[in-house]
């Protein structure tokens, strides 16, 4: 669609329409939210199948079957069962921080290639695990693939995507996450049938095949002409680049404004360093914020622990499993629904409805088991099939807003210099607190029982407050332009001036 100067709507946009390309690499790119989903979902199914419990955690097997000893939500409290889970996100906050230099120095392409082979030896690993040490050192490889993955790949479609589009193309992403957890769900109710109890191992080597299609893509791709740029200095390749992935030959206006991001990030030694200047408080604040309340809203009650929640309000392991693939059938809906929707309505609306739904249900639950499940016996199966459709509700809420919007937004509001370590530090903060939560919510369900529904409710409330206040409309804007959204902002503009660089672009309101 040609750059229209007169027509507010089009204000800011590049020449270009939506090429086979651009889709492609957006397709191949979002396997690694397939990866990511499916690592997030596989861990809860197959800690919720008495095999597994049996092999690698005989202590929690033998406190499930204890029945009415113990409380219904102290069964599963083990730390060595939440290391298992919790351990992939470590080794992902760890492994984010290395990838900024490898994205930076070596183009996105190199990090996504990182992320694929290092999934692959992962899923090796986990489906020949003999004891719990190989167990757990695959689950480290699958972060390390996870770290990698998830700084690069929405740089990569944010990149790629033209700015009228690229909350669309980035959503595919978050999308891939909510597929691969469904297909996780799928693949652990079928192998939980499975005779001799070995299903377990399928579960956890299928997560080969979204990472040999990540690295296939990742070497067969043309890396984004920001990166480059921004690597090789390489204009002539770059311009050829862009020409194809925008389908057409003019292409001079983004590539000036690439050229000029890239001249100030060459002054660039430290990014790190730099994103503490004051002039970056914006981008540091949402870098560490937004990944942070993405976890607090409380989705990994729900997407590591699913099946053992149910269990815990009285389903048997067949339904609780069954259970999980209905709740991720919500949130895939969602997600897609958000795809949609996100380039017309915006990020902030999305957020203020998934925040509002979210917080609604999460209370409702919260005051529903409170007032039915002790810690002992369970609920009533009509009882229990309300949990699900309240969850079903959260999960969608979730799936329209934070889920998508917690990856979209950190990757489009960082301008080039600081953009590798800006979503290195999002990454990292969003595996950082997946890894406190992961590693805390058995026991927190066990001292806070129904409770622990009101203590997410409350981060909510906060964050969708948050939002409100402190994030700009960022729908539509070039991703080399979003920076001018900070100077106009009432309160972010105290930080990096109301000054606007560039006097033929002025934001619509």
């Amino acid at each position: 669609m040609a750059f229209a100067e007169g027509i507010p709507g089009e204000r800011g946009q590049y020449n270009g329409k939506v090429t086979l390309l651009v889709v492609l690499s957006c397709v191949v790119a979002a396997s690694g939210g397939l990866i990511f989903g499916y690592d997030l979902g596989v861990s809860g199914g197959v800690t919720s199948m008495d095999p597994f419990l049996k092999k690698f955690f005989p202590n929690v097997y033998r406190r499930m079957k204890e029945g009415t000893k113990i409380s219904n939500y102290c069964k599963f409290d083990s730390q060595l069962l939440t290391l298992f889970t919790s351990s992939l996100y470590l080794s992902g906050l760890v492994s984010s921080l290395f990838a900024s230099t490898v994205t930076r120095v070596f183009g996105r392409k190199a990090s996504m290639l990182v992320a694929g082979v290092a999934v692959l030896i992962g899923s090796a690993l986990g489906g020949a695990a003999s004891n719990l040490y190989m167990l757990v050192f695959g689950r480290l490889f699958l972060g390390i693939g996870l770290g990698f993955g998830n700084q690069s790949i929405p740089l990569y479609i944010s990149e790629m995507a033209l700015p009228k589009h690229r909350g669309a193309m980035n959503i595919i992403f978050d999308t891939g996450v909510g597929i691969g957890v469904l297909i996780a769900n799928i693949i652990n109710f079928c192998t939980e049938k499975i005779d001799g109890g070995w299903g377990w191992r399928i579960s956890l080597s299928m997560a080969a095949v979204p990472a040999s299609i990540l690295t296939i893509g990742a070497i067969i791709l043309p890396d984004t002409p920001n990166s480059l740029i921004q690597k090789d200095n390489n204009l002539e390749k770059a311009k050829r680049v862009l020409q194809r992935i925008r389908g057409t030959n003019d292409v001079q206006r983004e590539l000036d404004d690439l050229l000029k991001a890239s001249s100030i990030s060459k002054t660039t030694k430290d990014p790190f360093k730099k994103i503490l200047q004051r002039k970056y408080r914006p981008q540091l604040v949402m870098a560490a914020a937004i990944p942070f309340f993405a976890q607090m809203t409380g989705i990994n009650v729900i997407t590591f622990y699913a099946p053992i929640l149910f269990r815990t309000i009285g389903l048997r392991e067949s339904s609780s499993l069954l259970s999980a693939v209905v709740i991720r059938c919500f949130n895939v809906g969602c997600t897609f629904i958000s795809m949609f929707v996100v380039d017309k309505q915006g990020r902030r609306v999305l957020f203020m409805l998934g925040g509002i739904q979210m917080l609604a249900t999460q209370v409702t639950i919260g005051g529903f088991m409170t007032a039915l499940l002790g810690d002992h016996g369970g609920l009533s199966k009509a009882s229990a099939y309300v949990v699900l459709v309240l969850i079903c509700i959260y999960i969608s809420g979730f799936g329209l807003s934070w889920g998508p919007l917690g990856w979209l937004v950190p990757s489009e509001i960082y301008p080039l210099e600081i953009r590798s370590a800006g979503q290195s530090i999002t990454v990292a903060v969003s595996f950082f607190f997946c890894f406190l939560i992961g590693q805390t919510f058995l026991a927190m369900l066990c001292h806070m029982k129904a409770g622990i529904f009101f203590f997410f409710g409350g981060w909510v409330a906060l964050m969708t407050l948050f939002i409100y206040f402190f994030l700009p409309e960022t729908k539509n804007v070039p991703i080399e332009k979003v920076e001018q959204l900070w100077k106009e902002h009432w309160f972010w503009k105290r930080f990096v001036g109301d000054e606007v660089d560039d006097s033929s672009y002025k934001l619509d309101k």
